[in-house]
């Protein structure tokens, strides 16, 4: 009666058969003992130097000059360690606790502006009809393969015009005009995978452009937005190149210029250095993991699932 039951049950019109499960489906996302043990060691392997550098930061200069870093593991309990390499590195001679706000100072504009700008720019590659908008677009895309220093010369010309060398607002515009294009790439591949019903809808209740982008276009691309603030945060924060060519040595250095006044000519001084190298790194640090779920959402936009 039972197999009976069963072949009239698997008869019956409209039931679909029953598909066998597998161990795939049984466990379709457990990663194998081999992924786990890569991805174990390149984890390791990553926060070795990192960890490193904040032991080596409280250590004195006896203690750097005698043995490794690692050599504390040996004898927790005696380890010689002083807070001097941060306090000698904040308000020493390099003067990174001013340096870290002009950091902050440069970082936060040179972040957001392009974001709001480049926000506006996807808005309208996207949902806006113009003549030359697909050329336009590729133009501003295309400036993604020139080099940022190629234009140094006649930027550095134009701002010895203006009276700008030296200040906040030289390193703002560079930074913001070298990191539009990606921002504007990023936010207008994002907006495209929108649904085009929400707009229509808005249009048809007589939403205009400006509603549309701040009530419904720019709430759903945080993802998106929080993605790119970080790749421009990260790439401001630790700039090098155009802070010493707009900004330079002095008041106004970030902390990556003062980070080279560390260590003398003739190599002394690198104790300091990894407690000046770590309050550099800790910011982004922070940044990153405080925003990491937005930043894979952001990656992963648009893309398919089978």
């Amino acid at each position: 009666m039972t197999d009976t039951a069963s072949t009239q049950a698997a008869a019956t019109p409209g039931s679909k058969p029953r598909k066998k499960a597998t161990a795939f489906d049984k466990n379709p996302a457990k990663a194998g003992w081999v992924t786990k043990l890569v991805l174990g060691l390149i984890c390791l392997l990553w926060m070795i130097p990192i960890l490193g550098t904040f032991i080596t930061s409280f250590r004195s200069l006896d203690a750097v000059n005698n043995s490794g870093w690692w050599t504390v593991f040996r004898h927790p309990l005696t380890m010689d360690l002083t807070l001097h390499n941060y306090h000698e590195a904040l308000f020493g001679n390099a003067h990174m606790g001013r340096a870290f706000i002009n950091s902050i100072a440069i970082a936060l504009p040179a972040t957001f502006i392009p974001i709001l700008i480049a926000a506006f720019a996807a808005y309208a590659f996207t949902f806006m009809e113009f003549p030359g908008r697909d050329v336009l677009f590729l133009t501003i895309v295309s400036m993604l393969v020139v080099p940022n220093y190629v234009a140094f010369i006649p930027i550095l010309k134009l701002y010895r015009n203006f009276g700008l060398n030296g200040t906040f607002p030289a390193v703002w515009l560079a930074h913001i005009g070298f990191g539009m294009s990606l921002a504007i790439y990023i936010l207008r591949n994002y907006m495209a995978t929108l649904p085009k019903t929400v707009i229509e809808s808005a249009k048809i209740d007589g939403a205009s452009h400006y509603q549309t982008f701040f009530r419904l276009v720019l709430p759903m691309s945080v993802p998106a937005l929080a993605s790119f603030a970080i790749f421009q945060f990260l790439w401001v924060w630790n700039d090098l190149l155009v802070a010493l060519v707009f900004i330079g040595p002095g008041e106004n250095e970030p902390l990556t210029v003062s980070l080279t006044h560390l260590k003398t000519t003739l190599g002394q001084g690198w104790e300091v250095t990894t407690a000046g190298g770590f309050l550099v790194m800790i910011v982004p640090i922070i940044v990153f993991l405080s925003l990491q779920r937005f930043f894979i959402r952001g990656l992963t936009a648009g893309a398919v699932k089978g």
